[in-house]
């Protein structure tokens, strides 16, 4: 048997959660101390707030008096309702908090029945209880019963680096899957930016959002995660990043940006789905090349199906990387032009890189010469269905020089003057120049 103790601030907060199990029909009320509980079922969370704050002092120093405590056998262990609410009311016996006002709940919500407790942790004197390694002695409470009511031992699910990671079941236990999800993409996945972090969520069927506000004068700045379908619907409650665990929080997150910057090599991915690119007739097929070669791509659309954002999750490095961060040719305009803008595509399916040329440039003169359409750029398609161009840009106008794709050996410049012909309509300037300064 697992108990999982979570010790916060909001008494409503978690008696509004376990409400709504009930309003839902997947939670029931098995049993309370000093608690009125009505006799029709019905419950009324402000009248249990009530209940609780008369056994609570007006005042006190304990900033998180409240504990919520779950109690998870094994899904083996069949129990019935009594047996639920023996095994609890013993265990806060054991625990120091059975004099407590507590309430006892039952959540079906989940194929592994289990138990929902709410209590708080300090007494009418405004006393804290003792909390004093409160986790290893219910960690020797939970053993202690199994072993008395032969149940089966349950351990926590332990992640591991090969362990596959797999969509949000519906049907499961939604919030463990979310919190094994974030951790093991945060192991093992790196990633500089919340939409890099959201776009191999987004495999899952996960979604993450930053909130920020103001309680009590105080700002926050935190994560919030969202369980979807296949479409991004969302299909369940918000989790706050602190009901997963510290690996979810902002801070965690973003710390995993600033490690990822020193560790991320893209030249692997950058190489691969270069190849890809290449060789793509449309973008599905762009998509299943990828995919075959372990790398995920992520498209983000406008409302008229323009691709604003594309980011590729390479399964092969562990690394998740936008496109701009490859190179123009693979930013989201590059792609969407690629794909969804027939007349940009070149005459064969080689993506044409943007490249430099830098061509020399006679003195401007009055005199112009043909020579000069040269460098225009103008691109010719020879029968054998090579390319052969030369393209003048300013040397700032592509980020990623050191990497070309395939095939740029055959861009070669072309001669744009005669130097011969420059020397001597120079000579000939200079000799009337002189003339008239004579005259």
């Amino acid at each position: 048997m697992v108990a999982k103790i979570s010790i916060g601030s909001s008494l409503y907060g978690v008696l509004s959660y376990n409400g709504e199990k009930m309003n839902k029909e997947q939670g029931r009320v098995l049993g309370a101390n000093k608690i009125i509980l009505p006799a029709d079922g019905q419950i009324d969370i402000a009248r249990m707030v009530e209940n609780f704050n008369a056994f609570m002092p007006k005042t006190g120093k304990t900033k998180k008096p409240v504990l919520h405590i779950s109690l998870n056998p094994h899904p083996d262990d069949r129990l019935t309702e009594q047996q639920y609410e023996i095994l609890a009311r013993e265990y806060l016996e054991k625990l120091g908090f059975g004099e407590q006002p507590y309430i006892i709940y039952k959540h079906m919500d989940i194929g592994r029945h289990h138990i929902h407790i709410v209590t708080v942790n300090v007494n009418e004197q405004g006393k804290r209880l003792n909390q004093d390694f409160l986790f290893r002695r219910s960690k020797k409470i939970t053993t202690e019963m199994e072993e008395k009511y032969n149940l089966h031992k349950a351990q926590r699910e332990k992640i591991t680096l090969d362990m596959p990671i797999k969509k949000v079941d519906p049907s499961g236990d939604i919030k463990r899957q979310v919190a094994n999800t974030v951790k093991m993409v945060g192991m093992r996945y790196k990633f500089q930016t919340l939409g890099e972090y959201n776009a191999v969520l987004s495999l899952y069927n996960i979604r993450c959002e930053q909130t920020d506000g103001r309680v009590n004068g105080r700002e926050y700045h935190g994560l919030v995660y969202f369980a979807t379908d296949d479409e991004g619907k969302v299909i369940a409650n918000p989790f706050k990043a602190s009901r997963l665990g510290k690996f979810a929080s902002r801070t965690a997150v973003e710390g995993r940006f600033e490690r990822a910057k020193d560790k991320i090599n893209v030249a692997p991915t950058r190489s691969m789905v270069a190849d890809v690119l290449s060789r793509a007739t449309d973008k599905d097929d762009f998509t299943t090349k990828l995919k075959d070669g372990g790398i995920d791509v992520v498209f983000r659309y406008t409302d008229e199906g323009r691709i604003y954002g594309v980011t590729f999750i390479d399964h092969n490095t562990m690394t998740v990387l936008n496109g701009s961060r490859l190179g123009k040719q693979f930013s989201a305009n590059a792609i969407n032009e690629r794909f969804n803008n027939p007349q940009a595509k070149p005459t064969n399916d080689m993506p044409l890189p943007d490249t430099t040329v830098i061509v020399p440039e006679p003195e401007q003169t009055t005199d112009t010469h043909s020579d000069t359409q040269s460098q225009s750029g103008n691109t010719q398609a020879p029968s054998d269905g090579q390319h052969q161009s030369v393209t003048t840009h300013s040397a700032t106008d592509h980020g990623d020089s050191d990497f070309t794709l395939p095939g740029l050996d055959l861009f070669q410049p072309g001669q744009s003057f005669n130097p011969d012909e420059e020397e001597f309509r120079r000579r000939m300037q200079r000799k009337s120049s002189r003339k008239r300064f004579r005259r």
